[in-house]
């Protein structure tokens, strides 16, 4: 099947043509006519098998020209990096379209976002947390919303945001319909959609866990925190293919260090990237990385969701992820778009277990690759790494008994002294202080001001 099997108005086909897309993917497929039929629809794929086109092309094809001004197509989405990509694959589509778009997200002006709504608009792309705000303040109303579009909904629920977006859905109205797309569907998840949604028809292309087979994938096994480093500089050394590669962490704190200590060897090469750094300064990382200034990019698994950066040859977890689907949203960033993707795993004995569950995810086993002999392997821990004893040796010792007066000793002469009652100087000296200080009345209430 072919886009123009879609039954598309011109201006889509136009834009479609323009970007060189002729097949639909699997997912697009067969989310069109459901969607296009009004129901509500769940849909589940793997990262990068072109979910956002799923639900953009339907609705824009459906979405007619009007001058009202509030929204009739609201999509929620996790991240501000992810409002600012479905913005822009929105305006791929639109180039011969007159459709009013906004994207709203914390850390940016509230005050210049609330005129932007309130100047119209037709498609709002918002994170849960700013969408929420905006409804208070009275400018962002939700009556005239057709379609909601909730994207990756089990990373909003992680990262907190369930009393916010269960708020924005008690004020949509009933009748709209839901479009919700995710790459895993968890419990939590299944009971929104039992509470919000309208019988919605299910499409999964792929098994939840299921790896893209157009990624490689690779596990070296290292000692410590310093080997790993030193594997990671020796691939980027070594491997001229690692032309774009994303390097997924734990937590920021190993992202700052990891970029500090990569920074030195590779100047103006390496970016960073996560939830700490400022709006402006990850936008600025993404835009290097994606123009190929940048040959590698630091993320933390939040970031990892939503990422659509073209042409990614490699993703190097330099921390296996403790969560096992995290696994398949990192390496989904490569083999995208039918090439060919590298994952490679770099796994400390301690991280052995959560490798395993990952494999058991993915019902296969990740091959074994022996380390480089020229590598240098080190020997220095880091204060992580350490292992401090749980307890004092000392602390063992049972207490010395010589020379001890037990319970019964004769008192230290200070507290020796008998208190026989009545104020004492301190107070007293405080109370005639106070009662010396001058009044004043007040001028209306009559009461006693000191």
């Amino acid at each position: 099947m072919t886009f123009d099997e879609f039954n598309l108005n011109a201006p889509l086909r136009n834009a479609l043509e323009e970007l060189g897309y002729i097949y639909p993917t699997p997912i697009q497929q067969s989310t069109f006519p459901v969607a296009m039929s009004g129901r509500d629809v769940i849909g589940i794929a793997q990262t990068g098998t072109g979910k956002t086109f799923a639900y953009l092309i339907p609705i824009l094809r459906q979405l007619s020209y009007s001058d009202q001004k509030q929204p009739r197509v609201i999509i929620i989405v996790p991240t501000r990096e992810l409002v600012l990509q479905v913005i822009k694959e929105i305006e791929s589509l639109t180039p011969y379209m007159t459709v009013r778009i906004a994207g709203v997200y914390g850390g940016a002006n509230i005050n210049t976002q609330r005129q932007i709504i309130h100047d119209g608009l037709d498609i709002l792309v918002a994170t849960p947390g700013r969408l929420y705000d905006l409804a208070l303040t009275g400018v962002l109303r939700f009556k005239s919303v057709q379609k909601l579009v909730i994207d990756e909904v089990d990373e909003m629920l992680n990262m907190g945001f369930r009393p916010q977006l269960m708020s924005i859905l008690d004020l949509l109205p009933e009748k709209r319909q839901n479009l919700m797309f995710s790459a895993t569907l968890t419990a939590d998840v299944e009971a929104l959609i039992d509470l919000y949604f309208d019988k919605p028809e299910r499409i999964e292309e792929a098994p939840h866990g299921t790896p893209l087979d157009s990624i490689d994938q690779r596990t070296y096994f290292v000692p410590n925190y310093n080997t790993k480093v030193n594997m990671l500089e020796y691939l980027l050394v070594n491997e001229e293919d690692m032309s774009r590669v994303l390097i997924f962490v734990r937590n920021k704190r190993i992202a700052d260090k990891l970029h500090e200590r990569l920074s030195e060897k590779h100047p103006g090469k390496i970016g960073v990237i996560h939830s700490n750094k400022a709006p402006n300064t990850r936008v600025n990382a993404l835009n290097r990385f994606q123009n190929g200034e940048s040959r590698a990019l630091i993320a933390t698994d939040i970031i990892s969701r939503g990422l659509d950066i073209s042409d990614v040859s490699h993703v190097i977890n330099f921390d296996t992820p403790m969560e096992a689907p995290d696994y398949i949203h990192r390496i989904g960033r490569t083999g995208r778009a039918d090439k060919t993707g590298i994952a490679i795993n770099l796994v400390v004995k301690d991280d052995e277990e959560l490798l395993m569950a990952v494999e058991r995810l993915m019902k296969k086993p990740i091959p074994q690759i022996p380390l480089p002999e020229d590598l240098k392997i080190s020997t220095v821990l880091t204060e992580d790494e350490k292992q401090a004893p749980l307890y004092d040796k000392n602390y063992l010792k049972a207490p010395s008994i010589k020379n001890s007066k037990g319970n019964f000793h004769e008192k230290k002469e200070k507290n020796k002294k008998v208190n026989l009652g009545g104020p004492s100087k301190r107070n007293d000296k405080k109370k005639a202080k106070f009662s010396n200080k001058k009044t004043t009345q007040g001028p209306k209430t009559g009461k006693m001001y000191f």
